[in-house]
């Protein structure tokens, strides 16, 4: 039997209020809505996806890595509209990479290569 190929991953983020966390997303953050259900919706920004569930009884914070083009820039753009910066851009062995909360404490780790941008991996 042959191999079945993955696709993409999208990280699933529990959040108190849906309504606020998309809001959060959307305005501060720049993701848009991809499809919403009633206690689920996913948003996107160019190729990174996630998926925001409201569970107010069990929040525990989770995070996602995602791969972007020039962190300062990020870091620029999500500072100016308020995010809520855990960690500004860092250099590390692997790239440059900041860090950013959403309102219930779930964190996203964005990073850039150290010599230019990620390249995804397409296994069409």
């Amino acid at each position: 039997m042959g191999r079945s190929a993955f696709g993409s991953a999208a990280p699933i983020l529990r959040v108190g209020s849906l309504a606020a966390s998309v809001e959060y997303f959307v305005t501060v953050l720049g993701f848009q809505i991809d499809w919403e259900a009633p206690a689920i919706t996913s948003v996107s920004r160019d190729r990174a996806c996630l998926f925001l569930v409201q569970e107010p009884e069990d929040l525990a914070s989770a995070w996602a890595w995602i791969g972007v083009g020039d962190v300062d820039r990020v870091f620029d753009e999500l500072r100016a509209k308020g995010a809520r910066i855990r960690r500004p851009p860092t250099s590390y062995d692997w790239g440059m990479e900041m860090q950013v909360e959403d309102l219930d404490g779930n964190v996203l780790s964005l990073a850039s290569a150290p010599h230019g941008t990620w390249i995804p991996v397409d296994h069409r």
